[in-house]
């Protein structure tokens, strides 16, 4: 087993410690994109708009998607509220020890894990509502969804794995300079 120096210890630790969190809050922040811009403002879907019993073209239909559209908001709440609690667990000794960009990169592999699985399981398996219903391009909206959602993971993980260039750089020459000054 390998020893760390502290300067790689730091530099795995700021790496590591926003990881989970990171994603929570993107699985979330994605939600809450999805459910407040898709649901409410756009009004292109609701939860159970495809499954057929609940139409949002009556008020029975609109009650039942505004239950479900709300239970939606709530998990996508949940998630936030534990990446925030799990991230504050793991920094309440060095605050400032976390990489920015690296917390951004596993926000955003949040979000687009968020789109990939919602899109996939509600759009294509379960079929109960699309992205914008009624268009006849439903299925172009459906794909276009699980393409953003590919790129937002694709782009946060590499954004994640510069991060950890960066820092493992930045250590690098740290110890050149200590070296060479000693």
């Amino acid at each position: 087993m390998s020893v760390l120096r502290p300067a790689d210890r730091a530099t795995h630790e700021a790496l590591a410690r926003p990881r989970v969190p990171g994603i929570l809050f993107g699985i979330g922040l994605g939600g809450f994109i999805d459910g407040i811009v898709l649901h409410q403002i756009l009004q292109w879907h609701h939860m159970l708009t495809s499954e057929g019993s609940y139409p949002r073209t009556t008020v029975a239909g609109l009650e039942t998607n505004t239950l479900w559209d709300g239970l939606f908001h709530a998990a996508t709440w949940v998630a936030v509220a534990a990446g925030l609690y799990i991230l504050w667990r793991r920094t309440t000794e060095w605050r400032w020890a976390i990489s920015g960009r690296a917390f951004a990169g596993w926000l955003l592999v949040g979000w687009g894990l968020f789109n990939v699985v919602e899109g996939v399981i509600d759009h294509h398996l379960l079929t109960i509502h699309h992205v914008r219903e009624g268009t006849g391009h439903q299925t172009a909206y459906d794909l276009g969804f699980l393409a953003s959602g590919a790129l937002l993971l694709i782009g946060g993980w590499f954004l994640a794995r510069s991060a950890e260039a960066l820092l493992a750089k930045a250590n690098q020459y740290e110890a050149s300079v200590v070296s060479s000054t000693c």
